[in-house]
C-alpha cells in the first residue's frame, strides 16, 4: 500500500473536501479521487460518501482512520531510520518550543550527546500546534512544548515551568505602566489565561507577540513594559535597560514532554526528558 494513498485519506478526513485536500497537497482533484478509489478497492469498501452537503466518511472510513494515522507514523519512522543509516546506530528528531530552545537547546544537546553518543539528533524549533501535528504524523519522535493537544496515541507529561517576569523601561511599579506602552506577550493559551486573571486592564495593548526574543526586540525599540523570560528579565535589569516590576507576580508557563504512547518508556526518550527536566529546574 502506497503512503501517498494513506496521507491523502488522512487529509481528506480532516478537510472533508476533495477540492481542499487537492489544494493542500498540491495535486489535482482527480488525483485525490483516484487515490481514494485505490484505497477503497484495497478494502472493497466505500470510505467516503459525496453529496451536495459535502464529503462524509463511512463507518469503514471512520474505523480505518486510527489505523491510517499509525501507518503514516510508522512509515515516517521507517523512512528516517533508513535515510539516516550511517555511523550512528539511532537517529532522533526532537521538537522544542521556541523560548525553551532559546535558553536550553545547547545545554540539552550537550547533555544528551554525552548520554547517547551513538545517536544522531535533529532539532526542530517550533510552536506547540505544529509539533503536536508532527508527533501525530511521525515526523517527530519527541517534543518539548507548552500546549498539549491530547491527540490519540500521544502521551504528555508535565516536566517543569518557564518563568516570565514583567519588566518595564519606565519604572519598577505597575502604576507607571500605561496600556499604550505595554507589549502583550501571548506565549500560550495557559499564559493568556493567567495574564487575563492577573492584569486584565493590559489585555487591550496594541502590540503583541508570542516569542520572547521578538518581545525583547520590541521592548528595546519601543520601550515600555512586557513579560519576558526570567533570564532575559535579569539580564535587562543587570544591564540597566529595564526594571523588574516588583508589584506583579511572575507567570509560570508549564512545559510538557510529548511522545507516542508506544515509545513513552523507551530509554532514549526517558534520558532526554530527564535532561530537559534538570535544565528547567536549574
Amino acid at each position: 500500500m502506497q503512503i501517498d494513498l494513506i496521507e491523502t485519506f488522512i487529509d481528506l478526513m480532516e478537510t472533508r473536501s476533495f477540492n481542499r485536500t487537492a489544494e493542500r497537497m498540491g495535486i489535482t482533484q482527480s488525483t485525490v479521487s483516484h487515490r481514494v478509489k485505490a484505497l477503497e478497492a484495497e478494502f472493497d469498501r466505500k470510505l467516503f460518501t459525496r453529496s451536495k452537503g459535502g464529503t462524509v466518511p463511512t463507518a469503514a472510513g471512520l474505523r480505518f482512520h486510527d489505523h491510517a494515522m499509525a501507518l503514516q507514523r510508522q512509515w515516517h519512522e521507517a523512512s528516517r531510520a533508513v535515510e539516516s543509516a550511517g555511523a550512528y546506530e539511532h537517529a532522533m528528531r526532537l521538537g522544542i518550543q521556541q523560548d525553551v530552545a532559546a535558553e536550553h537547546a545547547g545545554g540539552l544537546l550537550r547533555a544528551i550527546r554525552q548520554e547517547m553518543p551513538s545517536t544522531s539528533f535533529y532539532m526542530e524549533v517550533d510552536y506547540s500546534g505544529q509539533m503536536n501535528r508532527d508527533l501525530a504524523s511521525g515526523d517527530l519522535d519527541l517534543a518539548i512544548l507548552y500546549t498539549p493537544n491530547y491527540l490519540p496515541d500521544l502521551h504528555y507529561e508535565r516536566i517543569g515551568d518557564m518563568t516570565y517576569l514583567l519588566v518595564s523601561t519606565l519604572s519598577p511599579h505597575l502604576k507607571d505602566l500605561p496600556v499604550e506602552r505595554y507589549i502583550r506577550a501571548n506565549y500560550s493559551p495557559a499564559f493568556e489565561r493567567a495574564h487575563r486573571v492577573a492584569l486584565p486592564h493590559l489585555l487591550t495593548a496594541a502590540v503583541s507577540s508570542g516569542q520572547n526574543m521578538a518581545i525583547l526586540s520590541l521592548l528595546k525599540s519601543l520601550g515600555g513594559g512586557a513579560f519576558v523570560s526570567r533570564s532575559t528579565a535579569y539580564r535587562l535589569a543587570d544591564e540597566g535597560e529595564a526594571h523588574i516590576v516588583v508589584d506583579v507576580a511572575p507567570i509560570e508557563q508549564p512545559v510538557y514532554a510529548a511522545t507516542s504512547i508506544r515509545t513513552r518508556h523507551a530509554s532514549q526518550h526517558r534520558r532526554i526528558v530527564a535532561a530537559i527536566t534538570d535544565l528547567l529546574a536549574g
